[in-house]
């Protein structure tokens, strides 16, 4: 059975030396910055992706070594198999005891990369089944931002099932967040609402434009009629 450092040895394989320079300028892993002290091979996403693919069948005690590794593309390996171990799942019990786990490893979860290619499928589609919707509040409330973001991401699956209430209520909640990594989560999540729910979303900014973050009102306003778009900027400035 594959290891978790044979696992490495391969994305080691894969590491592309331009990407391992740029990726923590990108996801600010410098000191100070959101991703402080990540390191990163330089593995392209779809590099990872596949080998996640040809890895999803394996055990959760070495997905959970993987989340544990000091490797930003290693820990998104593990995730990536999670999401897939998801998807095939055969029972709702099955899926919420990997919903579980992903849970008690959010530690690992910690750039907004790795929240928005994990939160919407092993948080996002319990929660539509009414499921884990108590820790989903939880995570809304925490002083983590990583914590926050996944909250915010896991709204995606009901976002597209045709729900509105549940992302009005947390953009409600976060419109004085401090992180802008929120305000662009939200941001997104209402710009996505709006384009099956306009009502709702113009409903929304014609009550908070005022005071929402600029860049949660500008990612929320990107698909609205130019004209629209400079009369809600005009009431936040």
């Amino acid at each position: 059975m594959i290891t978790a450092q044979k696992l490495l040895n391969e994305l080691k394989a894969l590491s592309d030396p331009d990407k391992a320079d740029f990726y923590p300028k990108y996801f600010q892993a410098r000191p100070g910055g959101y991703g402080e002290g990540d390191r990163f091979l330089g593995v392209t996403v779809p590099n990872v992706r596949k080998l996640s693919r040809q890895q999803r069948e394996l055990p959760l005690a070495t997905v959970e070594v993987l989340l544990a590794s000091e490797w930003h593309e290693v820990r998104q390996l593990g995730l990536f198999i999670l999401v897939l171990q998801h998807e095939r799942a055969k029972s709702a019990e099955r899926r919420d005891a990997l919903t579980a786990f992903y849970l008690s490893q959010l530690a690992a979860v910690n750039n907004w990369d790795l929240i928005d290619g994990s939160a919407p499928r092993l948080l996002g589609e319990p929660v539509l089944r009414g499921q884990f919707v108590a820790e989903q509040a939880q995570l809304l409330r925490s002083p983590r931002l990583w914590d926050r973001r996944v909250a915010v991401l896991a709204s995606l699956a009901g976002i597209r099932a045709g729900q509105s209430e549940p992302i009005l209520a947390q953009a409600r909640t976060l419109l004085s967040d401090p992180h802008d990594l929120i305000h662009k989560a939200v941001g997104w999540m209402l710009r996505e609402m709006g384009k099956r729910d306009e009502a709702a979303l113009l409903g929304f900014l014609d009550e908070h434009a005022g005071r929402m973050p600029r860049v949660m009102l500008r990612y929320a306003i990107e698909k609205l009629p130019v004209e629209q778009r400079h009369a809600y900027l005009q009431r936040r400035a």
